[in-house]
């Protein structure tokens, strides 16, 4: 559909919009302690239907990160779709992901290259929740082959002031 007027979901993907410090922790392992990382996040409008986020930082560990997403509403899937890339990967992550009834919490599906690194695929999910109009977390969680869910990384995202 071309010039769609935008919908609840559109906008609620608007709050995102601005610049955004990010303070993370990341498990690689259940042995190991986790890993912090921080990063600048800038998120921009493209048009009203739209939002791409473009953070650049250091990675866990180490070694400079820069990460790309985007994120859009389907009104036709009735679905949040989206991508991400980093350039410590390979991967290119595809989202698509639902509110839920609250209107505070999107949880992004997807599928990536297991932690095992044998070659097979996981399933993953992002989690952002909007805390506040100046506070959002995001989580991540990868399924094992038993179907539990495995939390390994937090992200506070707060706004620039």
């Amino acid at each position: 559909m071309m010039n769609p007027d935008p919908t609840k979901e559109h906008l609620w993907l608007q709050r995102m919009v601005g610049d955004w410090d990010m303070e993370g922790e990341c498990v690689m392992g259940p042995d190991q302690p986790p890993m912090k990382s921080k990063s600048f996040e800038q998120v921009k409008p493209i048009g009203s239907l739209w939002v791409i986020g473009e953070g650049e930082g250091e990675m866990p560990g180490g070694g400079a990160a820069l990460t790309r997403i985007t994120l859009g509403y389907d009104p036709q899937k009735g679905r949040f779709v989206g991508t991400f890339i980093g350039s410590m990967m390979t991967h290119l992550w595809l989202y698509e992901g639902t509110l839920d009834a609250a209107g505070k919490v999107l949880t992004l599906d997807c599928e990536g290259p297991s932690f095992a690194g044998d070659g097979t695929m996981a399933k993953y999910q992002d989690i952002i929740e909007m805390k506040s109009d100046d506070h959002r977390v995001m989580t991540s969680r990868v399924q094992g082959a038993d179907g539990k869910w495995t939390h390994f990384m937090t992200a506070n995202y707060r706004r620039k002031k």
